[in-house]
């Protein structure tokens, strides 16, 4: 039998190490020996011993807390031996890999898959004075260990050494280190040139030393949006800005 569809760029890869790797560009395989935590409803296929387990957002105090704030990841911990394929609506999965003392702030919605090992909560966004459409939570994750995020498009990482300032709903995740705060367009002189989209003219502000990811896409973050219910599908940066940069 032969088919493009056999060939080798197509075939399954043996991963370097166990855990999370890239299959390709938008789709994740996770090498399963023992337990990762996903966002339910992102398996596409696997092979071998493997259990599923709906968790919520995470657990009872995460999930009254995603109710109240309308963020939050709805989780299914993944446990056995086997191969597990995740995706996302065919988004682009990058890798980042947090060294003890990283700390990631990210938007719920671009979370699809993370190392048990590592701690994750739900904050409040710094700087944010006024109830918006692009939301005023995020999730921090925090410890050792791999995360899959998910972007629409190529991203850019920008860093943070200068006053930085990007659309909140392009903007997917950065260092929790960060001070951040959200601008009304017209304080920044811009009138009515951001937040067409939806109607409301913010624009988010970084400052400090770090990173901040952004993607070619607008995707509202907002209470009501979905970014994080049914349908739908945050010092010491240098590791953490490697992992994604070089992952």
């Amino acid at each position: 039998m032969r088919s493009d569809l056999f060939a080798s760029d197509k075939q399954e890869h043996e991963s370097p190490r166990a855990g999370l790797a890239l299959q390709n560009s938008k789709m994740l395989k996770v090498e399963l020996e023992g337990e990762c935590l996903a966002r339910t409803g992102s398996m596409v296929a696997y092979q071998g011993d493997v259990r599923f387990q709906a968790l919520g957002s995470g657990g009872v105090g995460r999930w009254i807390k995603q109710k109240v704030t309308g963020e939050g990841v709805p989780l299914m911990r993944i446990s056995g031996r086997g191969d597990v394929f995740l995706a996302d609506r065919a988004a682009d999965i990058h890798l980042i890999d947090l060294d003890p003392g990283d700390s990631l702030t990210i938007n719920g919605r671009n979370v699809l898959a993370f190392d048990a090992t590592l701690d994750y909560d739900v904050h409040m966004v710094q700087g944010v004075g006024m109830m918006s459409s692009s939301g005023m939570f995020n999730c921090v994750f925090s410890g050792q260990g791999r995360i899959a995020i998910t972007t629409r498009g190529t991203p850019v990482v920008l860093r943070v050494d200068q006053p930085t300032y990007a659309d909140p709903q392009a903007a997917i995740c950065w260092s929790a280190s960060l001070r951040t705060g959200y601008h009304r367009a017209e304080q920044l002189g811009l009138g009515t040139l951001l937040g067409r989209r939806t109607g409301e003219a913010f624009t988010m502000s970084f400052a400090g030393q770090g990173f901040v990811v952004v993607q070619p896409s607008e995707e509202d973050h907002g209470p009501g949006s979905g970014g994080s219910g049914e349908g739908q599908r945050g010092s010491g940066n240098q590791g953490l800005l490697g992992g994604l940069l070089g992952g």
